[in-house]
């Protein structure tokens, strides 16, 4: 039976390159797939992962009906055998019931791709809707590791490598960014309740009751 099924972690754990494995073994196999993205930090219309792998990709913007899509290119004769979004996240929650949609009319697997909370620890709305209505989650195994050698859990924004906790909920950036840009980074809960990053520890800021802790 076709599934939605949502991929979910934090920043930094693999998510973009899972969905482009997928789409290298399925489109192998002869299959042909539509991607759908959004926000990705390549740019519009683009899946890439850090390790440096793209592919084009259909914008999901705001206000797309994704189902809509779909149904117009099996009319017009097309062929879509599965469908993965990328930064599911960011979609709205209408959007995420169309991709429901998709997998129960149109009888196609949908695999979903995205983080779960966003930088103040609140769920994104699309993520909320994914977990309300998939078929199966599955939480990546590859574990980002905070500064502090532990398991990170949480995203945070950072300027200049302060983190920040007030702004859109929605603002373009990548991981460890080292300008005066927006960036994010991932922190074990500790050291984000302590808005203590990376940066933050190597200027001095680490105190003796937050010391590194070893992985595993």
């Amino acid at each position: 039976m076709p599934e939605l099924v949502f991929f979910s972690g934090t920043m930094d754990c693999g998510k973009s390159t899972l969905a482009l494995q997928i789409e290298h073994n399925r489109s192998a196999r002869g299959l042909r797939g539509v991607i759908f993205t959004r926000d990705d930090r390549a740019g519009e219309g683009k899946l890439s992962s850090r390790l440096g792998l793209v592919t084009n990709a259909v914008e999901a913007q705001e206000g797309m009906d994704v189902y809509a899509h779909l149904v117009g290119l099996l009319s017009e004769g097309g062929r879509v055998d599965y469908v993965i979004v990328d930064e599911a996240q960011f979609l709205s929650p209408a959007q995420i019931d169309q991709l429901a949609r998709v997998v129960d009319e149109l009888n196609l697997d949908v695999f979903a791709f995205g983080i779960t909370t966003d930088f103040r620890t609140k769920l994104f709305p699309g993520s909320q809707r994914l977990i309300e209505l998939a078929d199966r989650i599955e939480t990546l195994q590859v574990e980002a590791l905070c500064w502090c050698g532990a398991r990170a859990t949480h995203n945070a924004r950072t300027l200049d490598g302060v983190m920040v906790v007030e702004g859109s909920q929605v603002v373009v950036g990548d991981v460890n960014q080292t300008s005066a840009e927006v960036g994010y980074e991932v922190l074990c809960r500790r050291h984000h309740r302590r808005e203590m990053t990376a940066a933050a520890a190597r200027a001095g800021a680490l105190s003796p009751d937050v010391l590194p802790v070893t992985a595993g």
